[in-house]
């Protein structure tokens, strides 16, 4: 079915802390993104929501959750939530990204994302915080 350009759509897949949750994530992305008519995004996106839904799982104990919503205006937005509700490291800057070890995750999700940020979590009884970033799908 053919995106129609006014669809607003929000979904949210609940997660545990395992690392091979990471995987359940991207494909279920790509899928959502796919019947939406988003192919042109999924690639983007999918590192995207793997990068930040990695740091959920990697930096903290508890479970987690990727939510991926369009906006009418045609904006992906998508967000990692965690119970932790500390917030994350700042991003690695950009010509440090492709030499450093750790803490890429953010540095590529500025590099290649419209807008990022982080918020606390208040869909989730007020505990933990949302890692999220933006991209224009029209």
């Amino acid at each position: 079915m053919p995106e129609t350009g006014d669809d607003a759509w929000d979904y949210t897949l609940h997660i545990p802390n395992d690392v091979r949750a990471v995987t359940v994530c991207r494909r279920t992305l790509r899928l959502i993104l796919t019947l939406h008519g988003l192919i042109g995004l999924v690639d983007t996106a999918e590192l995207l929501a793997a990068e930040l839904v990695s740091n959920a799982v990697r930096h903290t104990k508890g479970p987690a959750a990727l939510r991926v919503r369009r906006s009418r205006e045609g904006v992906v937005w998508i967000g990692a939530w965690d119970s932790d509700p500390a917030p994350p490291d700042p991003p690695c800057p950009l010509e440090r990204v492709a030499e450093s070890e750790e803490g890429r995750g953010l540095g590529l999700v500025v590099a290649c994302a419209d807008v990022w940020g982080w918020q606390l979590a208040a869909r989730f009884g007020g505990r933990g915080k949302y890692v999220w970033c933006e991209l224009a799908s029209a």
